[in-house]
């Protein structure tokens, strides 16, 4: 296999990585390429996208997706370390990452109103930079809430606020 050269080489290089870590993890499953990109993981260039297919997956996701996220972390250093050459990866476990950007959303609107008709600010539970993203995104052009984005590292999280 040739390193660098275009982005179908790096999304082979990355899937031959991934089923490596899913093997010296003795996960059995099976990584295939998603044409679709993930919503909520919007990146420039377009990012690469695996979705991790079996049995009991649980463990590769972890608690609120933080093993996912450190795996695509991992994931993207090794890749970009081999490559030399830096294109977002996505990785999802049966689709998660889809399933809890729809709940994040419809969470958001549900606190929002809330919010509108309390008048009274809501916080959110500590959540990652991605997740905090989506709520903010969810209430932009809401007419009746502000968000924001208050505390310090894994203690970040979002307060919805009357306008």
């Amino acid at each position: 296999m040739s390193i660098g050269g275009g982005d179908s080489n790096i999304t082979e290089v990355a899937r031959d990585v991934l089923e490596t870590l899913l093997e010296k993890m003795g996960v059995a499953a099976s990584v295939v390429p998603q044409a679709k990109e993930v919503v909520g993981e919007e990146e420039a260039p377009a990012p690469v996208v695996f979705d991790i297919e079996g049995d009991d997956l649980g463990i590769l996701i972890g608690r609120r997706g933080q093993t996912l996220a450190c795996l695509q972390f991992i994931l993207r250093l090794i890749v970009g370390h081999q490559t030399k050459t830096w294109l977002p990866i996505v990785v999802d476990v049966e689709e998660y990452k889809q399933g809890r950007f729809e709940k994040l959303q419809a969470l958001a609107w549900r606190l929002a109103e809330q919010v509108k008709d309390s008048r009274k600010p809501f916080t959110l539970e500590p959540m990652p930079a991605y997740e905090r993203r989506v709520i903010h995104l969810a209430l932009a052009d809401h007419p009746d809430v502000t968000t924001e984005s208050v505390g310090l590292g894994e203690a970040r999280k979002v307060v919805i606020r009357p306008k």
